[in-house]
């Protein structure tokens, strides 16, 4: 899939997207072998349903450019010109992880399920991370992705570790998407640029893949019980905080959609729980005050460590070691807030309703 990008872009977009950070996407890699294994006749019915969709494609004519594309640079002035562009190379650099991901599982993998499932998702993000790419071109910026895949660290994740953060992050991606997209259909006025009107269907893309996971997870019910629960807890933790302080740095591109970034993200996390019932036995009780509080002091760390760095020298490091373990602590701290219990529905697949 890598002639899918294959042009020579500036080096600053590509070295902001090879950047590993607390907030950064990152390229995993996993068990093949384990993956190889997996067994999804206990969900047959739904599982045949859902990869008739896949096969379907109906987003393939989806993200193709129209419009007013080019015209939108000009009008962009700063700092949201810099934060869409951040935005921008943050989301490609996503879209194109799990592209690279589920390319690398279809390749390695003779489970006739397991491979079409993943060369079906890695058709749906290698469009998305292109249809971005494109538009990044229009600010004479562009992510060298071929470059980016042999260059870019990658990460190691056991397959139950890849089913919980995947299915997390697609299913946190449709949240953020259609929030911006319903938020937009409701006021034009607020859609500096032609891209977010893509952003539905795209979306719904994503619940898909997330679909995908739960069903994975469904057919493996011991990845839900016992220690993994605690497992879960950590990367809903982790996920969550995450968007929350990447966010918060955002304030102007969220302005210029009409959104609060704080309201915008538990509005976000509102969705994502009330979807992830379908297959996490507890959910986080995000709108509790202290829960809430303590994601705020955390972005207030995060921020003083991201000053650290920057100022550099010792007394650079000594802020950067001591912002790191206030971040641990309050990690811990949301990680230990009591969550709410949630008993499994019958019924597995969802619909997109937001």
């Amino acid at each position: 899939m890598d002639d899918l990008f294959d042009f020579a872009p500036p080096l600053d977009a590509t070295e902001t997207a090879r950047q590993d950070s607390l907030l950064a996407p990152r390229f995993y890699t996993t068990d093949f072998a384990a993956m190889d294994r997996i067994d999804v006749s206990s969900v047959r019915k739904d599982w045949d349903a859902l990869m008739g969709e896949f096969r379907a494609d109906i987003n393939k004519g989806h993200f193709e450019r129209a419009g007013s594309f080019k015209e939108a640079v000009d009008l962009l002035q700063e700092p949201l010109r810099s934060e869409f562009l951040d935005f921008l190379i943050s989301s490609v650099t996503a879209e194109y992880s799990g592209c690279v991901l589920y390319n690398e599982i279809a390749k390695n993998v003779s489970n006739p399920d397991i491979k079409e499932l993943m060369r079906s998702m890695a058709r749906d993000e290698a469009r998305h991370a292109s249809f971005i790419n494109h538009s990044l071109r229009d600010f004479d910026l562009a992510v060298d992705l071929g470059r980016l895949k042999r260059e870019k660290k990658q990460t190691y994740f056991a397959p139950k570790f890849i089913f919980y953060a995947t299915y997390l992050s697609e299913k946190i991606g449709y949240a953020r998407y259609i929030s911006i997209f319903r938020q937009l259909e409701a006021h034009p006025e607020f859609r500096f640029h032609p891209i977010f009107l893509w952003f539905e269907r795209w979306c719904n893309d994503e619940f898909r893949h997330g679909e995908a996971f739960a069903l994975l997870m469904r057919a493996n019910p011991d990845l839900l019980v016992g220690r993994n629960r605690l497992w879960i807890r950590f990367f809903l933790v982790a996920v969550y905080a995450t968007m929350y302080v990447r966010d918060q740095r955002r304030v102007v591109l969220h302005d210029a959609f009409g959104l609060d970034p704080q309201q915008y993200d538990f509005r976000v996390f509102d969705i994502t729980s009330a979807i992830s019932r379908q297959v996490f036995p507890f959910t986080l009780d995000t709108n509790h005050p202290a829960f809430r509080a303590l994601l705020g002091r955390l972005r207030q760390v995060m921020d003083a460590n991201e000053a650290a760095r920057k100022r550099g020298g010792l007394g650079g490091l000594i802020g950067k070691v001591v912002t790191s373990v206030q971040a641990v602590g309050l990690f811990v701290r949301l990680y230990l807030h009591p969550v709410v219990p949630n008993e499994l529905p019958a019924d597995i697949r969802l619909a997109p309703s937001w």
